[in-house]
């Protein structure tokens, strides 16, 4: 378990996250590698169903990450990839699953810093988690 390293799936908006992660790259900003990420055009368009497939397949995290409030170039994506966050989180619990595998984040493009904290805190916070139970068994 000391040697553990979490194995997380980002889904990052093009217009906001996703530039903030770049950001964060070219101002050489150091955050841990552990976050592969998959460009969505909006967070709206990120399905629980694709969180859940993430999980399954074996990432030990899911983070959603998407423009702030009032920001969204789809207008109201965001708004909703909340609330279904928070309503697959409720499902998660339900499954017995830790609920913190999964994390909804407010992202700009100008944040590279803030994309850098997250991914931080967040494979830290799964450090102490552990391995992801879901996991396919091959």
């Amino acid at each position: 378990m000391k040697d553990f390293e979490p194995n997380i799936i980002g889904f990052l908006c093009n217009w906001c996250s996703y530039a903030g992660a770049d950001l964060a790259g070219t101002s050489r900003i150091k955050y841990p590698p552990n976050i592969k990420s998959i460009r969505v055009m909006c967070s709206g368009r990120v399905d629980t169903v694709f969180v859940l497939e993430a999980l399954k397949k074996g990432a030990d995290g899911v983070l959603v990450a998407g423009c702030h409030p009032g920001d969204c170039h789809y207008q109201t994506g965001n708004y909703k990839t909340n609330r279904r966050i928070k309503l697959l989180k409720k499902l998660l619990k339900e499954m017995g699953v830790e609920p913190n595998r999964v994390r909804f984040e407010y992202v700009s493009a100008s944040e590279g810093q803030k994309f850098a904290s997250v991914v931080t805190e967040f494979v830290n916070e799964l450090k102490k988690i552990g391995p992801n139970p879901l996991r396919e068994i091959k």
